[in-house]
């Protein structure tokens, strides 16, 4: 097993809370505010739509503890990078990271941000003709911040993973309590057959992706054998509890086939309007500012450990691996997220690239804990933390279903699918590139 240079000049400064705030942030972006809409259309029974956002969460819950004892045991920059690299090469790691930095995170960064710029023209109507340059201005503050130390970036991080967490159990309790909708939707009756329910736990799943990020951070994370499995359980277990509840509330607010006839994009603006009334939609438009904002700054904490785990290890640009000597970040690496997502938020090729590589983000961690299996036998002998709950059979039952949901994109969009293996095979050759490259 490797081990990280004790001249990175990383500091361990993040908590369990401040650990768990990034997976809050970073699950908890735009799915959960259109995916119920699909979930509904597949499967337009109350509790079956429950209780699939109820098995999601289980499954996220299985692969986060998969990964905070891999984590306890590697407590290096870098998550399912330096896992993959330690299991199954050098290359396998490489494909992961160049899929993080070409859509993964710079990709889901430029997605965010451009849909940050449209709700900021609703209150600024003089931003709607600059949509991109709001876009980039808010990647640019949000990684000047995170640039300048743990320090400031995790204060902003907290405090705009307090607020989204806040704003979130505000809308619930005032919806159940005062809202004009009826808990009598949720007693809804009708059957569903197993294939749409099956099919409605791929979007859920996509929806709870980031429920790993605490371990990108790990190496910056205070006794990590400790903090690291126990922010990836706190985080994933809040997010569950707020998906569910959300949920409850839209079926409250609206019967289950109402809820699958909406369009793109009108869940929550129908919900609040009728809890609420119209008053409600201000309110709304600054709670998903928020939630956004927290997004992009998660990701913009948790992407760059990547990069700079790859530059270390002499498979990325070399400027990658160095820490700023005042700040103690990843500097470059930071930087150079910030300026890919802006490439492609002006690229107009955003939508098409995180369609094609969405469902790497399935497959690359299910591979993340079959790296669990490969290291418990391989280094059998080696102290743990931490150690998987429910092993080995609720990692299997991760990696399993994920198996499906990675079948299920190349059986129902397999040009989509290729197009996105394409992307990713094209990290073969500048993988090699990099490693020919002279190190200095």
């Amino acid at each position: 097993m490797r081990k990280p240079s004790t001249a990175t000049g990383l500091v361990r400064r993040l908590g369990p809370l401040d650990a768990a705030a990034v997976v809050i942030s970073n699950v908890i972006g735009g799915g959960i505010f259109f995916v119920p809409v699909i979930v509904a259309q597949l499967v337009p029974n109350p509790a079956a739509i429950l209780g699939v956002w109820l098995i999601g969460g289980a499954l996220a819950f299985a692969g986060a503890m998969a990964y905070a004892e891999l984590a306890a045991v590697r407590p290096q920059a870098g998550g399912e990078y330096v896992y993959l690299r330690d299991a199954f090469g050098p290359l396998a790691a490489f494909l992961t990271g160049w899929t993080s930095f070409i859509a993964g995170f710079s990709g889901a960064i430029a997605a965010s941000a451009v849909a940050l710029s449209e709700y900021v023209g609703r209150f600024l109507p003089g931003a709607n003709g600059s949509r991109p340059a709001v876009a980039i201005a808010a990647i640019v503050a949000l990684t000047l911040i995170h640039v300048r130390g743990l320090g400031p970036g995790r204060v902003v991080q907290n405090v705009l993973a307090g607020v989204k967490v806040t704003a979130i159990v505000l809308i619930v309790a005032l919806g159940f309590s005062i809202g004009h909708g009826s808990v009598a939707n949720l007693a809804a009756g009708g059957s569903v057959a197993p294939v749409p329910w099956l099919l409605a736990l791929v979007p859920v799943m996509f929806s709870y992706s980031g429920w790993n990020a605490a371990a990108y951070v790990a190496e910056e994370v205070r006794d990590p054998g400790r903090n690291v499995p126990l922010a990836l359980a706190l985080g994933t277990a809040a997010v569950i509890v707020l998906y569910v509840a959300l949920n409850a509330l839209y079926i409250v607010a609206l019967p289950a086939p109402a809820i699958a006839a909406l369009g793109d994009g009108r869940l929550m603006d129908t919900v609040a309007e009728r809890l609420f009334g119209f008053a409600a939609g201000d309110l709304l438009a600054l709670f998903t500012i928020v939630s956004l904002a927290a997004s992009i700054s998660a990701m913009t904490l948790a992407g760059p450990r990547v990069y700079f785990a790859m530059a270390r290890d002499g498979i990325f640009v070399r400027a990658a691996g160095r820490v700023h000597p005042r700040f103690h970040t990843p500097a470059a690496a930071i930087v150079a997220q910030a300026v890919w997502s802006s490439v492609l938020v002006l690229s107009g090729t955003l939508s098409e690239l995180v369609t094609y590589t969405g469902f790497a983000v399935v497959l690359f961690s299910a591979i993340a804990v079959c790296a669990l299996f490969v290291l418990r036998r391989r280094d059998g002998d080696i102290a743990r933390p931490f150690s998987a709950i429910g092993y080995p059979w609720a990692p299997a039952i991760f990696v399993g279903a994920s198996a499906v949901m990675v079948v299920n994109a190349f059986w129902r969009a397999p040009g989509t699918t290729m197009i996105g293996l394409a992307l990713i095979a094209a990290g073969v050759p500048v993988y090699y590139v990099f490693r020919r490259a002279p190190r200095v």
